[in-house]
């Protein structure tokens, strides 16, 4: 290397990487294509509590969770024929018999057989989420009971209210004689319709409330898909995912923009999440009109799941159809609540291996 002054310097180049293995608080290994590691940093074995020999002496699906096998295996395929490997989750066991979750990147060099993976220990992250995730259902039921007692309370109410209104039409106070009788009577009979429009209103008010139209905008629909986009670039980057979009039926649809964001987010994270491990991830977006009614396909090449099994589960609060890998039952049962508190429609048609399709009809 020369510098500004003529002098010359020479470049050391034979820094040791073996901090880098060995003092990293994240997981590093290096695999075989034979299923086993070859040498492991460690950061593996303090997570997992086995010695580096005990690591290197049995396979590695001998470590992972017993539900997570499959899907790692099917996973791991196309690795082996020289595919990188990017935000994959999966669950370990622990030599003392507890769980641990992993993210991993995992790159093959195909010449040699071997598969270079870094994996973060994500395990405190799952449990908040997990607790995160209880919350929400416990407050989603309770949320359902307060609202169905309202109903309950105001329909019980109606009726006796509505008894007392009768009685009070079918007496004739012209032949009660007494003054002071007759205008209680009177004041019993308007304090009864009073009550009864205030439970009427009750009610109303109640399912205003649930239906959340007040904030209805047109939105364009590509600048959602943006957005979106812009919010999880890297894992669309990582997974190499791309879109065919035609919104030629129409660009544009009155609807709560929070609601379409979570709508899309979710879609698209969901079928990013559940891709196909053999094939990278297709996302098709497409609007049309049908009835006169605007209504949106959103469809993947993912792994996907039978919905003639499950229809009477999928939009359900904790329903899950990939017990292998990250479900938490929460996507589908925020989309299905957005587009139906707006008034619309989704219906969902999914196959095993073949991936999956929404439509969503939006409320005139």
């Amino acid at each position: 290397m020369t510098l500004d002054n003529g002098n010359t310097m020479e470049v050391q180049t034979d820094y040791s990487l073996a901090p880098f293995f060995d003092l990293s608080h994240d997981l590093l290994c290096i695999a075989g294509f034979d299923g086993y590691f070859k040498r492991v940093n460690p950061a593996v074995c303090n997570v997992l509590g086995y010695t580096e020999e005990e690591l290197l002496s049995k396979p590695i699906r001998y470590f992972q969770h017993p539900d997570d096998k499959e899907i790692t295996r099917r996973t791991r395929e196309p690795i082996l024929y020289g595919k990188h490997l990017t935000n994959f989750e999966n669950r370990y066991i622990t030599k003392e018999g507890g769980v641990v979750w992993f993210a991993w990147t995992s790159i093959p060099l195909s010449g040699e057989d071997l598969i270079y993976a870094i994996a973060k220990n994500i395990t405190h992250k799952k449990q908040h989420e997990a607790e995160r995730n209880q919350l929400l259902s416990e407050l989603s039921k309770n949320n359902s009971r307060l609202t169905q007692l309202n109903y309950m309370t105001s329909h019980d109410l109606r009726t006796p209210v509505g008894n007392l209104i009768s009685i009070f039409s079918l007496m004739d106070v012209s032949n009660i004689t007494d003054e002071e009788t007759r205008q209680l009577i009177e004041m019993l009979k308007k304090s009864s319709e009073n009550l009864k429009e205030t439970l009427d209103n009750h009610v109303d008010g109640i399912k205003s409330q649930d239906s959340r139209l007040i904030d209805l905008v047109d939105i364009r629909i590509m600048d959602v898909i943006d957005s979106i986009r812009l919010t999880i670039d890297s894992l669309i980057k990582d997974s190499n995912t791309s879109f065919k979009i035609d919104l030629s039926a129409f660009e544009s649809v009155k609807f709560n923009p929070k609601y379409l964001e979570s709508i899309f987010l979710n879609l698209i994270s969901n079928s990013i999440k559940y891709s196909h491990p053999e094939r990278d991830p297709i996302i098709t977006i497409k609007t049309e009109i049908t009835d006169g009614k605007k209504k949106l396909t959103f469809s993947d090449n993912g792994i996907g799941f039978d919905s003639e099994k499950q229809k009477d589960n999928i939009f359900g609060l904790n329903q899950t159809f990939h017990k292998n890998r990250d479900s938490m039952g929460i996507g589908l049962y925020l989309v299905y609540n957005h587009i139906t508190n707006m008034g619309g429609r989704i219906t969902v048609d999914s196959k095993v291996d073949e991936g999956t399709t929404f439509k969503l009809a939006f409320r005139v």
